[in-house]
């Protein structure tokens, strides 16, 4: 049965280069990240840091590094881009910013003509530790001008491509600092009104915005604005907890897992937009009326970051060509999947992940698997 998804999978990606080309609009961030990849425990790190501090400084060699593109908008738009889309970020950085994600971004389905100039680049450096459940990661960030990016940012041209886009996604809400409501409202009111398309929301982690999160609630999660919304266990415990104060005392009762596919249960009931929850063992879908859960795949974990954007462009993709839910979540899993375990993070081709998917045959997760 589980394999038999694959199937449908692939039969669905050898004929995607027949298909009418989507249209994507994503939004507001790139980020400058620099992934620092620590094969040991958070413990042993700060023991070791601890130590460095103590002879007032010094080295601490051996430490993989490396510098990428990033930021949810940008990694879901170069995913994407892989498996056919047309994809227009609108995002800002400052003018060296803009010259790395050329060199960064260099698909021809990926416009940049609406990038925004501004002060600040937003940058990120992602700490990766090992821990007993497979890989976890720190993020430390400056978000630069990202905080004060907002609707006053936008032109004409940048609400036509939004009118004429198949989705409009909005990423990385808890970096908006100031305008972050402002701006998904702005937008998604828009694409309700003047658009075709169907809106995308993925807040990322909203705790560093949280005191905000009440007004985003009701004046974007409630307001029946939102299609599907895209949440990590993290994010989906959080926002139930605003619905249903009991969520935090599940905690004691319940796996995380199954706090989280809980959580996203409350969601469904109490806003009028698909829940769409991608966790570590397992994703699902989750409306009033129905569920679909889906497990993840057995890979060796090279890397944490960008996980979800990966997932999101599969998601997204599944939706606009009319895939059941059952084969759409195996699709965004598979390419989820792919980007983890691919030694250079890079994201699949649809040539590369019809052939991943023959690899993936029989190394389904089961609920007792954390890796």
């Amino acid at each position: 049965m589980l394999d038999e998804r694959l199937e449908e999978v692939k039969g669905f990606l050898k004929e995607l280069e027949a298909k009418r080309e989507i249209n994507v609009v994503v939004m507001p961030d790139f980020f400058l990240d620099r992934f620092i990849s620590l094969s040991h425990t958070p413990d042993f790190f700060v023991k070791a840091l601890t130590e460095v501090v103590g002879r007032k400084g010094g080295s601490i060699d051996g430490i993989n590094q490396k510098d990428f593109r990033g930021g949810n908008a940008v990694n879901t738009a170069s995913a994407l881009s892989r498996l056919g889309a047309k994809v227009t970020p609108i995002v800002c950085t400052d003018r060296f910013g803009f010259h790395l994600l050329r060199v960064y971004v260099k698909s021809s389905k990926i416009s940049l003509s609406h990038v925004k100039i501004v002060e600040k680049p937003s940058i990120t450096t992602a700490l990766e530790f090992q821990v007993a459940d497979g890989k976890t990661n720190v993020m430390l960030r400056d978000v630069g001008s990202l905080a004060d990016f907002g609707p006053q940012n936008f032109n004409d041209g940048d609400f036509e491509v939004i009118r004429k886009a198949d989705y409009v996604c909005v990423f990385n809400w808890a970096g908006t600092r100031k305008f972050g409501t402002a701006l998904a409202q702005t937008v998604f009111r828009h694409v309700k009104t003047k658009g075709k398309g169907k809106t995308y929301f993925d807040s990322a982690d909203p705790t560093p915005n949280k005191e905000k999160v009440p007004d985003l609630i009701v004046k974007v999660l409630k307001a029946n604005i939102v299609d599907v919304l895209s949440l990590n266990e993290n994010e989906a415990v959080f926002y139930a907890s605003h619905f249903n104060a009991e969520v935090k005392s599940l905690q004691r009762k319940l796996s995380f897992e199954e706090l989280a596919m809980e959580s996203a249960k409350t969601l469904a009931g109490n806003l009028n937009t698909r829940i769409d929850l991608h966790t570590t063992s397992f994703s699902a879908t989750f409306t009033r009326k129905s569920q679909t859960i889906v497990l993840t795949f057995k890979v060796p974990v090279l890397r944490a970051t960008g996980a979800g954007d990966a997932w999101n462009a599969g998601n997204i993709v599944g939706d606009a060509y009319g895939l059941t839910d059952d084969v759409r979540l195996t699709l965004a899993n598979a390419i989820a999947a792919y980007y983890i375990s691919n030694p250079k993070g890079e994201h699949p081709t649809r040539e590369q992940l019809i052939k991943f998917c023959d690899k993936l045959k029989g190394r389904w997760k089961t609920k007792t698997d954390k890796s």
